[in-house]
């Protein structure tokens, strides 16, 4: 096996494991395959052409998974000068805006819990116990999560 051929394999493993992972978490494999691909590939924009022949699949699959991951705000769609077609690449700054919106996720659990817990304000330490570690572990996540933020924040601008 040739080093290109090596290097390609390498590459579809890559892919596979990011479905994977992305599949662990409720998400479609092909759209993990699609984010996969578009984590790897060069050029970074790819059409909708490019990722049914690197992914092996259908238009409509590719098309179907890339609208799931623009929704998600992990992908972009956008366009070339002079070309018709659309692209897909990552969205800048993704990973960054994953995490901010995690810690929405995780104040709105903490929210949720802290209702819960006015529920059954009245009730045995016993009964409130699970409500009141889901609300004290959320709400120590969203005192963390900016501080990390900030932190990865000055430490990519001294990179």
């Amino acid at each position: 096996m040739s080093g290109e051929e090596k290097r390609r394999a390498e590459f579809r493993r890559f892919v596979e494991e990011v479905g994977l992972s992305f599949e662990e978490i409720s998400v479609p494999r092909m759209a993990g395959r699609v984010l996969g691909w578009l984590l790897v590939c060069d050029p970074p924009q790819q059409s909708v052409t490019d990722l049914v022949d690197a992914l092996q699949a259908s238009k409509s699959s590719i098309s179907t998974m890339t609208r799931l991951l623009i929704q998600l705000g992990l992908v972009e769609r956008t366009t070339l000068p002079g070309d018709r077609r659309d692209y897909f690449h990552i969205n800048a700054h993704v990973w960054h805006n994953t995490v901010k919106v995690r810690l929405a996720q995780i104040t709105a659990f903490r929210q949720l819990a802290e209702r819960g817990l006015k529920l059954i304000e009245d009730q045995s330490p016993e009964q409130r116990w699970r409500l009141a570690e889901m609300r004290d572990l959320y709400a120590f996540f969203e005192h963390e999560y900016p501080a990390m933020l900030e932190r990865w924040e000055t430490e990519k601008g001294r990179g």
